[in-house]
């Protein structure tokens, strides 16, 4: 007895009974997460809209609920949009009522874009990155909304805009007006810099923040009273970073490990328009545009399955799947055209959404998508949340709650490893994990006529003749198909995906996999 007892602490010391990978995954929230993306205004509106409008002073205008977001004009004055300063008036509040809806769709983690108090609707030009904008509430307000969201099992992601602030910030306007305030070296300014003073990207309203002064990072993320920590400290789970390239990857490493010292297991995920690779070593996770752009180009046409499947591959690989996992899978935003406007057609849009669901990462739906909202470029990919679709006939919905079931149900499509399947007419790859029978095999067709083709599944654990059965019902009649020596044959329609799975049948208790795992 004594001796099996010392080989199990040898074995539990040797981290051989220690969970493997896979359970360490599956502990961590950010894994796979499906996130909702919500714009505050544009949510859900007020319960008390009429004693709000005092917050909502001319030039700024309050539209009604039914009325769509619409381009505007540019106000030389205000050095910005007329269209920066529509307002439809949701908050925090009334957002809160809404946590059901978000709850029921199956998506667990909430991501608001920016909340702090700024000039306009869109909150990219902070005035006070520590109060909340009057127009959304306080951080009472927060508080009470993460702590709902917490009960539901969710988490909250905050958009944390640490590149720039906005003109009329107080802070900016005493340094632009006192060369010696005390606020003068948190910007560039000087007579070298159109305006006055550097700005992103050339908008005149968002002078950029001196990040080399150490004042400026101890007041957003170093300090213990900063904002990226005292926010996880009111209840936010995670931090999404505006422009996050723009702040380096020396500074985005400080700030991961502030936010991680303050609130282990937080997420920070960030705006990275670039490839990934090698941002990652500064934080947990990216929005992964460059995944979003494969599968695009791929339902479009624009990038053969061969080449699309070879630059998946590519990008795992360099990026590691860990981080991959944890990485936002988005197809739209607040800043791109609503993918029902990108994509009309009903079949292509299922295509890529399939994809979405089904890739490595953590899908990121941005709210009305589920149903089927349209609208072009900013602002029209902004409107109002329209709430009369939210219908149970809404075949966008039900396509959507299938999607989020079957990703949340599949293991190996949150947390698994990816593989590619070789083809050439096709889009195929496996999610697999420690368990053979886990494994899902994802196939797609984005040409516009049928193809059938044989493809070598690599997969030593798959026994000849295990029935594959396709768990999402976009093909009918539902295909026979079955694992051969490594091959499988398919047959697909035009724009549709398979995602099947290893079904052993009944052999009088007999059993082919009893001695693989």
């Amino acid at each position: 007895m004594k001796t099996v007892l010392a080989s199990l602490a040898l074995l539990t010391a040797a981290g051989t009974l220690q969970a493997g990978p896979y359970e360490e995954r599956e502990r961590d929230w950010r894994n796979g997460a499906i996130v909702y993306q919500i714009i505050v205004d544009r949510f859900v509106p007020s319960a008390n809209l009429e004693a709000k409008r005092v917050l909502y002073p001319a030039p700024k205008v309050l539209r009604p609920w039914s009325e769509p977001a619409k381009p505007g004009v540019y106000l030389a004055d205000q050095k910005l949009n007329s269209a920066e300063l529509d307002f439809w008036g949701g908050d925090l509040a009334s957002a809160t009522t809404r946590l059901d809806h978000i709850q029921q769709l199956g998506t667990e983690v909430l991501y608001l874009n920016p909340i702090h108090l700024a000039y306009t609707n869109h909150k990219y030009d902070a005035f006070d990155y520590q109060a909340i904008s009057p127009e959304y509430g306080n951080r009472e307000d927060f508080k009470r909304l993460a702590a709902d969201a917490h009960k539901r099992g969710m988490k909250v992601v905050l958009d944390g805009v640490f590149n720039h602030m906005g003109r009329n910030a107080p802070i900016f306007q005493q340094a632009f007006a006192d060369p010696k305030s005390k606020w003068r070296d948190w910007f560039a300014i000087g007579p070298q810099y159109e305006g006055g003073a550097r700005v992103w990207t050339g908008f005149q309203n968002l002078p950029e923040l001196n990040l080399e002064n150490p004042a400026v990072r101890r007041h957003l993320w170093l300090d213990k009273r900063s904002v990226v920590r005292s926010y996880l400290r009111d209840g936010a789970d995670g931090w999404r970073l505006d422009t996050a390239f723009e702040l380096g990857q020396t500074y985005l490493r400080e700030l991961t490990d502030a936010a991680h010292q303050e609130k282990p297991g937080s997420l920070v995920v960030g705006e990275i328009v670039n490839y990934p690779d090698q941002w990652l070593k500064s934080m947990d996770a990216v929005m992964n545009f460059t995944l979003r752009d494969i599968v695009l180009g791929l339902t479009k046409g624009d990038i053969t399955p061969t080449a699309a499947a070879g630059m998946t591959e590519r990008l795992v690989k360099n990026a590691g799947i860990e981080p991959m996992l944890k990485s936002w899978m988005l197809l739209d935003n607040h800043d791109l055209p609503r993918i029902a406007t990108q994509l009309p057609d009903t079949n292509q849009r299922r295509l890529a959404q399939a994809l979405q669901f089904t890739l490595p990462g953590a899908p990121n739906l941005y709210y009305g998508a589920e149903l089927g909202m349209l609208g072009g470029a900013d602002p029209e990919n902004r409107g109002p949340m329209q709430w009369e679709l939210a219908r149970s006939d809404n075949p966008e919905l039900a396509w959507t709650r299938r999607l989020i079931k079957l990703h949340k149900e599949h293991r190996a499509l949150r947390i698994g490893d990816f593989r590619l399947i070789e083809s050439q007419q096709l889009f195929a790859f496996e999610r697999h994990t420690d368990k053979v029978l886990d494994t899902r095999i994802v196939i797609a067709n984005p040409a516009d006529k049928p193809v059938r083709e044989r493809l070598l599944i690599a997969n030593a654990h798959l026994m000849d003749g295990t029935p594959l059965v396709d768990l999402l019902g976009q093909v009918q009649p539902a295909p026979a198909i079955s694992m051969g020596p490594g091959f499988i044959t398919v047959e697909l329609p035009a724009r549709s995906v398979l995602v099947l799975q290893p079904k052993p049948q009944p052999m009088g208790g007999y059993n082919r996999y009893k001695r693989v795992n």
